[in-house]
């Protein structure tokens, strides 16, 4: 695969939000305006960049993406709201595009002014460095706390027409749905309607990041943004036909990808970690059980010590608001039985052996707890010092 997305050029450069001259000014920008959809946060303290772009989006039509990280333009006021208007003008005056078909997304620091004089100046340098193999840059440019850029790519066939899908995400703390978890883009050069996109995306999003946790906390920044140039077929792609299907699968296995190595990256987290539930009596039961599970602090320090505590697992499910029959309980650590209906059957035998399986990168855990049709998943992590350190020395 090319890594290339047929209509979009890509772009990074320094715009003197970081100190020395770390990439922290990105752009994705569509040869010709495209269709557009977008998901953000249900916070109620929501950035400046948030709001306008979720406005211009309406309209279903985006031909640029101004990104920057290192600040987060939240909590800044009137002059905040006014300093993204400004720097979405100056990106549309060098891209000679419509103000209207540009939006802005920030991450970073919440409650400091972003230094508008310096990034308007950096704007032609950014749009100079627009390329097809920009992603790279692009990708490390929109970086705060992260360990290192996400990228996925994924294809379909539409006819005998392979259509791609790039999807771009940063995101390491302050992760926990209510909407997304982050800033994630997804570029592709499939050709479909403003209504389609965006209801694919909104699915895709609930089934993907609306399912993933690092901390409990949703940012006033998360924002996801789809946009398709249509550039590889004329074919439209209908929702219920059997490119709609390829087409959600494509989008579901991005999002389902950038939202595991967000969860990875979690701030000093060292452990990977599916929550499984079965035998709700629905899935929206399952997947509350399994929320509650992998946000509960005292699992996700159990998990980055090791320690299989079938304890700690039942005691969040018990608190998740659904109803079931803690004798019918079973847990498996890494498919090792800790819990049987009811009742521990860890040895000291199983229990190392389930140790072990906690010890990987990536492992799952399964909690059935009854025989409903329900079920349900939860991406989350370990919890540790490192976080503890991050984020007590994030401002300084």
């Amino acid at each position: 695969m090319s890594g290339r997305v047929k209509g979009f050029r890509f772009a990074g450069v320094h715009g003197g939000i970081k100190a020395g001259d770390a990439l922290d000014l990105g752009l994705v920008f569509a040869d010709e305006p495209a269709v557009a959809a977008g998901v953000f946060t249900r916070n109620r303290v929501r950035a400046a960049p948030v709001v306008i772009s979720e406005r211009r989006l309406k309209k279903g039509l985006c031909q640029a993406i101004l990104v920057n990280s290192g600040n987060a333009n939240a909590c800044t006021g009137k002059q905040g709201h006014q300093t993204a208007l400004a720097l979405t003008r100056g990106a549309a005056v060098c891209l000679r595009v419509p103000t209207s078909l540009v939006v802005p997304a920030s991450t970073g620091v919440i409650g400091q002014q972003l230094p508008r004089e310096g990034i308007e100046a950096a704007i032609p340098a950014l749009v100079d460095d627009l390329s097809e193999a920009g992603a790279a840059r692009f990708a490390r440019a929109i970086l705060t706390t992260d360990r290192g850029p996400k990228v996925v790519q994924a294809q379909l066939k539409v006819g005998r027409t392979t259509c791609r899908l790039l999807g771009i995400a940063k995101g390491a703390g302050m992760i926990h749905p209510n909407m997304a978890t982050t800033l994630a883009f997804v570029t592709t050069d499939a050709p479909l309607r403003r209504a389609t996109l965006s209801r694919l995306l909104r699915q895709s999003t609930e089934d993907t990041f609306n399912r993933a946790t690092v901390d409990g906390d949703t940012s006033t920044n998360d924002s996801i943004y789809a946009l398709a140039s249509g550039a590889a077929t004329d074919r439209l792609i209908e929702e219920k036909s059997t490119a709609g299907r390829r087409f959600v699968g494509a989008l579901t296995e991005v999002l389902e990808s950038l939202a595991k190595k967000i969860v990875a990256d979690g701030e000093g987290a060292e452990h990977l970690v599916r929550i499984e539930v079965r035998g709700t009596r629905t899935d929206a039961d399952a997947v509350q059980i399994a929320r509650t599970i992998a946000g509960s602090q005292l699992v996700k320090t159990a998990f980055h010590g090791c320690d299989p505590n079938w304890g700690r697992i039942l005691a969040a499910a018990g608190r998740s608001g659904v109803r079931f029959n803690p004798d019918h309980v079973s847990v498996r650590i890494g498919g090792v039985p800790i819990f049987e209906r009811g009742m521990p059957v860890m040895t000291s035998k199983t229990e190392a052996q389930a140790t072990a399986k906690m010890k990987r990168p990536e492992y799952g855990i399964s909690v059935m707890v009854g025989d409903g049709r329900g079920l349900g998943h939860y991406w989350t992590c370990d919890l540790g010092h490192e976080y503890v350190r991050i984020n007590a020395d994030y401002r300084t």
